[in-house]
């Protein structure tokens, strides 16, 4: 049983280990732009060495509840879920995702697993690009450009 433990745990830190590059992004609609990419360092590197700007673009989506009293409150609560939704996307590109993990394994058999994932940051200077509503669910393009002024405060 404890063999399987060890086992299981060096598995799991090999996949903690793997490399950055090779994570897609969750949305699919989520890009990062940069003017530069040097081969060996990340975009966010770059950005901080050079005085170059990099533009991340996201897709926030939120859904119309169906109780709602008109059209335009249930707009309105779709795209403030919309907002919140890419503004999470961008603090996720921007700061990482904490990812918590954990299993409950009896007679080498897996009776319940709990994955749980945060991300705090604060977001300044976000713009929103196009809003979409259509069917009851809102997008809403938002995009932030960092530069290495922001970071040298």
């Amino acid at each position: 049983m404890r063999y399987v433990l060890v086992l299981l745990a060096l598995f799991n830190i090999g996949i903690c280990a793997a490399d950055e590059d090779a994570i897609k992004p969750q949305h699919p609609k989520a890009t990062t732009t940069s003017s530069t990419a040097s081969a060996k360092g990340s975009a966010a590197e770059d950005v901080l060495k050079k005085d170059k700007k990099m533009v991340i673009s996201v897709v926030g989506q939120g859904v119309a509840p169906m109780n709602t009293t008109s059209p335009a409150q249930a707009y309105a609560l779709a795209k403030r879920a919309a907002v919140a939704d890419a503004y999470r996307l961008i603090a996720e590109k921007v700061k990482g995702v904490r990812v918590d993990g954990q299993d409950l394994i009896k007679n080498m058999m897996v009776k319940r697993s709990t994955i749980r994932t945060s991300v705090q940051a604060m977001v300044r200077n976000a713009n929103i690009v196009e809003t979409n509503f259509k069917e009851g669910l809102c997008e809403v393009e938002m995009e932030i450009v960092l530069s290495y002024a922001q970071f040298a405060r």
